[in-house]
């Protein structure tokens, strides 16, 4: 990431409700910080029936949206629109998949910038695209393999640790 963000941009992330500790580990390790955890909301609607809402799983009420965090590196770019209304309904896609309304939205409030998607489920004019699923990605993704976690925290236990900046280089004792 640390080479791919220009020195002055927005980063646009989902985020899972129930993770916002490690969504925020995210940020500050990729050199951002937080600017909103609503950047965005997705309230999801049927693709049958636009006027119903779904209603997915939840541990007290039952999700139907999914949140789009805002988070900034060096300056704020310029905003271009300032009627972008955080809130939209679009219907459920497939598994992971964002609707399109959303690059829309970005374009519209940040005008004609450098984009990339990472983890993109499919190509999106306008937008250089990481992902294993999408056609012509800008960087070949290849699906990943389940680690023995065990194996290797027992592996590194014994290793002696030195501090690292956020970009995994050492510092300076």
């Amino acid at each position: 990431m640390w080479d791919l963000a220009d020195e002055n941009c927005l980063l646009a992330m989902w985020w899972v409700p129930t993770q916002p500790l490690e969504a925020l580990k995210v940020v500050e390790a990729w050199g951002f910080r937080l600017m909103t955890m609503k950047g965005f909301t997705w309230i999801k609607c049927g693709s049958r029936q636009p006027d119903k809402l779904v209603m997915g799983m939840g541990h007290m009420t039952r999700a139907n949206s999914e949140d789009c965090l805002f988070a900034v590196k060096g300056k704020l770019p310029p905003r271009i629109n300032a009627g972008i209304v955080q809130s939209f309904t679009a219907p459920r896609l497939e598994h992971s998949r964002k609707p399109d309304v959303v690059r829309e939205k970005l374009v519209q409030l940040l005008g004609d910038v450098s984009r990339i998607e990472l983890f993109a489920r499919q190509s999106s004019h306008g937008f250089d695209v990481w992902g294993n699923q999408c056609e012509d990605p800008a960087v070949q993704l290849h699906p990943g393999y389940a680690l023995d976690i065990a194996r290797l925290t027992n592996a590194f236990s014994n290793a002696p640790l030195s501090p690292t900046d956020n970009q995994g280089r050492e510092r300076a004792a």
